[in-house]
């Protein structure tokens, strides 16, 4: 499980490691016995295709020895899911160990919604098995961001650092398994995870906080034009075992292969169109304007799929886009606007989608699940549609704003001016001259409207007129 280190970043070389298997492990470690589901998702193997590799066609062993493992580790059919080859039989051992220790208090699922901070991947060994119908989030892209509140963990592979923060694309792919692989027993029968991800380019360039910086330093902003040295992080671009600089990594689509040999079943592999793109001095390529969601569901049982709940929404809430889409079927192109703040700055997950996920799979009163919550969008998104939503991040700020986005939406805004003043001292936010909380300071580059109704004000805004604020990383 995670060790939380300190809040501080390291510039990413992607210098691929060379690392080998050593088989010389003593005679008893050899002889252990190893639960085979475990087995199965390190190896990236069905367990009926390990009982073939073990010549034991037809049968369901629950249990292999270490020498077993060690030997299917020299099969074709290995791929790399969460841990190196040369790590797993450490891995392993240490899981044999790990399982004797006492397990942390169950997190109910709440009433309406709930809101953690803590470590994502500390939380999941929490929820209860099965409990969860549905499962939509962002979490953060390799190399791309410096987020607030970043911390420096351990993870299974032994790798060192922030999430997003890895050495290598493949440290980042194994890291969004491992967390896979951990929210996995949640997931109910029928139920559906939605994963929203982007892929970088192995080049060599500063690591912003947000996109406004780089529009900024593209634009005729001299002050905000800065040396190589002057950013908080960098990425650089020599070193990896194949990847040229400039070249295309590829993440998305090797994350949605290794969710599957862990044993996911792969329903969709969804494009994204956004109306904008991306902001990039390219010449010699495309520029990008497409982001990707891998549609997940779990065991022989079907997803839930509610295409008719999904055809009667709004567009702002996930509905069909009423010029570039068809309502009359759900395709794996979605056409889907950015949340804009000002200066151009495009915040990656509007409600829209959320919104849609959500309503598509699963019903009112379901348990939604947003591991990287950020400002709340996945939850604004559950309580329009009559869902119940637990949520978790990292950061105190944005848990604290999350929260306070839901509370106004759910209908506990209507507060006295000083208490109105002192929400706003609290997150952050600022507000006009008569007290109203008018507008939120979510980062450097982002401003939104939020309109909040006092006691004896005019009646609120429906729910989707509600700015969807978001941080950098959404």
């Amino acid at each position: 499980m995670p060790e939380a280190g300190t809040e501080t970043v390291d510039d990413i070389h992607p210098k691929s490691p060379i690392d080998r298997l050593d088989r010389g492990l003593p005679e008893e470690d050899r002889a252990k016995s190893i639960d085979v589901e475990l087995v199965a998702a390190v190896l990236g193997m069905s367990r009926a295709f390990i009982a073939r590799a073990l010549e034991r066609p037809g049968t369901r062993p629950k249990q292999i020895t270490l020498e077993q493992v060690l030997g299917l580790l020299d099969v074709d059919g290995f791929q790399e899911t969460f841990i190196p080859r040369s790590k797993i039989p450490s891995y392993l051992l240490g899981s044999l160990e790990d399982s004797k220790q006492p397990r942390s208090a169950v997190l109910d699922g709440p009433e309406t919604v709930a809101i953690h901070r803590g470590d994502a991947r500390d939380l999941l060994a929490r929820l209860a098995p099965g409990s969860v119908q549905c499962v939509v989030t962002s979490s953060p892209y390799w190399g791309m961001r410096v987020y607030e509140n970043t911390r420096q963990v351990t993870w299974a592979d032994g790798e060192q650092c922030a999430y997003g923060f890895e050495q290598t694309p493949e440290g980042f792919i194994r890291h969004t398994t491992e967390i896979l692989y951990l929210l996995k027993p949640a997931v109910a029968a029928g139920g559906s995870v939605w994963w929203n991800l982007m892929d970088t380019y192995n080049t060599r360039t500063p690591i912003r906080g947000n996109a406004r910086e780089r529009l900024d330093e593209m634009g005729s902003v001299p002050e905000s034009r800065r040396g190589w040295t002057d950013h908080i992080a960098c990425r650089h671009s020599a070193g990896h075992m194949y990847l040229n600089d400039a070249e295309q990594s590829s993440i998305p689509p090797r994350v949605a292969e290794r969710a599957s040999r862990i044993g996911y079943r792969l329903k969709s592999y969804i494009t994204w169109r956004k109306n904008s793109a991306t902001p990039e001095p390219v010449q010699s390529r495309g520029t990008r304007q497409a982001e990707y969601i891998l549609h997940l569901s779990v065991g022989d049982t079907p997803p839930t799929f509610n295409k008719d709940e999904w055809t009667e929404l709004e567009p702002e809430l996930g509905g069909p886009h009423p010029t570039l889409e068809s309502a009359e079927r759900v395709t794996d192109v979605w056409s889907l606007p950015t949340s804009s703040g000002k200066n151009g700055h495009g915040a990656e997950f509007p409600l829209a989608l959320p919104g849609r996920c959500i309503a598509l799979a699963s019903s009112e009163g379901d348990l939604v699940l947003d591991p990287f919550i950020g400002s709340g969008t996945s939850a604004l998104a559950a309580v329009q549609l009559g869902r119940r939503c637990i949520g978790f991040d990292i950061s105190d700020h944005y848990v604290e704003l999350a929260q306070a986005r839901v509370a106004m939406q759910q209908g506990l805004e209507e507060l006295t001016a000083k208490e109105v003043a002192a929400l706003a001292a609290q997150l952050h936010l600022e507000t006009d001259d008569e007290g109203t909380l008018a507008t939120a300071i979510v980062t450097s580059s982002d401003t939104v409207a939020i309109p909040v109704t006092r006691r004896g004000g005019a009646s609120r805004p429906r729910p989707h007129e509600l700015a969807p604020a978001a941080p950098p990383y959404r």
